[in-house]
């Protein structure tokens, strides 16, 4: 009996605290021929056997929601014309602006969209949390890619590292540090080699709802999956064939 009750509690953990960094995706689609609003068209993403789609609005705009965070190959169907290879990065917790995506009928058109920002500044995501997010391309050439907690202190200076090792936030106590590792609740960061992650965010302040059990900050970590490798393959053969085919043009 005390086994089960056991179990049950680990399970109940899990579910409370197993929560899943879902990002969004939103643009608008056009004609290309005369810059009108597209309506009724699908902007999709498929992965893993899973579709994530919404159909545009009457001024050709999408909010495509719940897509867990990585990059992707967006596509646009409008009857049957379908426009693929534009790229995505979706971030956790927050929302990548595909911009204005020009539709043009039986024809591939090939888009690629890259999201950029000043890591020496506060990065708004949704508008309103102060958080600070890294990529595993960013972690890759970060010097400190194999001390995961001098890579933490190095994001934001909300952070500093005691002559014990530990992490703690600006105004906050030792053991006011939350941790998420893939949804689950960790105590500390441990030895996650930074190879293994897929992309880190470290809220400052703002926390959201799903984070509001500590008084300190929140470091929130993805692994790195089958599918985030085989999408950053994808995403470089397409930025390689854009390159080749304005090669030619020149």
């Amino acid at each position: 009996m005390k086994k089960l009750i056991a179990v049950s509690c680990m399970l109940i953990s899990t579910a409370l605290f197993g929560q899943a960094n879902l990002g969004e995706v939103i643009g608008t689609v056009v004609d290309k021929n005369d810059g009108t609003p597209v309506y009724n068209a699908i902007a999709y993403i498929e992965t893993g056997g899973t579709k994530y789609q919404e159909r545009t609005d009457y001024d050709g705009r999408f909010r495509i929601t719940g897509i867990p965070a990585g990059t992707y190959i967006l596509g646009v169907k409008h009857y049957e014309d379908t426009m693929k290879n534009i790229i995505v990065h979706v971030p956790m917790d927050g929302f990548f602006q595909a911009g204005e995506i020009k539709f043009e009928s039986s024809i591939n058109v090939l888009v690629t969209m890259d999201a950029s920002y000043d890591r020496d500044k506060i990065r708004l995501i949704d508008g309103n949390l102060p958080v600070r997010s890294i990529t595993a391309e960013e972690i890759d050439k970060s010097p400190l890619k194999f001390d995961v907690k001098g890579l933490i202190a190095s994001m934001t200076s909300d952070v500093r590292m005691m002559e014990d090792g530990e992490l703690v936030f600006r105004g906050a106590r030792k053991g006011d540090m939350l941790y998420l590792m893939d949804g689950v609740k960790t105590a500390t960061v441990g030895n996650v080699p930074g190879c293994s992650i897929g992309r880190m965010m470290v809220y400052s302040g703002g926390l959201p709802a799903k984070y509001g059990d500590t008084l300190g900050g929140v470091v929130v970590m993805e692994s790195k999956s089958y599918f985030d490798l085989y999408r950053q393959w994808e995403a470089e053969q397409i930025r390689n064939e854009g390159k080749k085919k304005n090669q030619t043009k020149k």
